[in-house]
């Protein structure tokens, strides 16, 4: 139990990683197109955990010997779910997109309760309700409605959030590959963006310190450490709770663009991270048994 624990605290690190994506991407500057974005910072990652081989004393040649369920697994996931991202981005508008992406936290909630010694309560579904609830309020408050026009862009928003759940439940399938092997997975999500980028993109190098701090910070947190420890939680940890718990992510996000001044605290803002931080007070409570 004590190792569950462990595992799903380190799996949150994530969550707050993932919290700072959007004041890392304000400083890139919106100029680099997608797909090279995608391919720097996987790149970077790529390197970081490259940087552990090296001071373990190995190349890291051994972790790439993996199943190949954990391959398709592993950049099913990585590349797969941005792929989407970017191509619903270009299809609907980016808050309708947003929102229904944001979908996957609660699929991982349910699909979670279809593996080996889960099982799904009463109090998880309405915890993430609330949350979701709260994360649609904070990101969708201003949206225009859905309209019919962008049904192709929803689909595959709605994909991403299906690839992303997807990933996160079945890498609990696949438990016994060592955390190392993502570091792997991102190296090949870079090639494979750099390839997408040279074929659709114009390069657009970052021109000033600021870009490249962007950059960087974006490979070693949000895309660097956070896939790491999100994949050691998935599989170790709470991966129920950790989902939920998900939903902090774009709260986050606005509570650090406000305090570094790109935003202000609105009535919106407080109840949504009410909802948010309610939702994931009951998804995580556990009552207690009767002796």
């Amino acid at each position: 139990m004590a190792a569950t624990h462990t595992a799903t605290l380190i799996g949150t690190v994530s969550i707050l990683l993932w919290g700072t994506l959007a004041l890392l991407t304000k400083l890139t500057g919106g100029d680099i197109p997608e797909f090279q974005m995608l391919a720097m910072t996987f790149g970077v990652a790529f390197l970081l955990m490259a940087s552990r081989w090296w001071c373990q004393g190995h190349s890291g040649i051994r972790h790439i010997r993996q199943p190949r369920v954990a391959w398709l697994i592993g950049i099913g996931g990585l590349f797969g779910y941005h792929f989407a991202y970017f191509k619903a981005m270009t299809l609907a508008p980016a808050v309708e997109v947003s929102l229904l992406a944001y979908l996957w936290p609660l699929l991982i909630v349910l699909f979670s309760s279809l593996l080996p010694g889960e099982s799904l309560r009463l109090q998880q579904i309405i915890g993430t309700l609330l949350a979701l609830t709260g994360c649609w309020l904070l990101v969708g408050w201003d949206s225009d409605g859905f309209a019919w026009d962008y049904l192709d862009g929803y689909l595959m928003a709605l994909a991403c959030a299906l690839i992303w759940s997807s990933y996160s439940v079945l890498s609990r399938l696949v438990r016994s590959v060592p955390t190392d092997a993502v570091g792997w997975f991102c190296g090949v999500t870079a090639l494979l963006a750099w390839l997408c980028h040279l074929l659709w993109e114009d390069t657009v190098w970052p021109s000033d310190a600021y870009q490249w701090v962007g950059v960087i910070g974006l490979g070693l947190g949000p895309v660097g450490i956070a896939f790491f420890t999100w994949d050691y939680g998935v599989k170790h940890g709470n991966i129920q709770l950790l989902g939920t718990l998900s939903y902090s992510a774009p709260l986050i996000s606005v509570v650090l663009l406000v305090l570094a001044g790109f935003g202000e605290a609105t009535p919106v803002l407080i109840a949504a991270s009410s909802l948010i931080v309610i939702g994931s007070l009951v998804a995580g409570h556990h009552p207690s048994k009767p002796r």
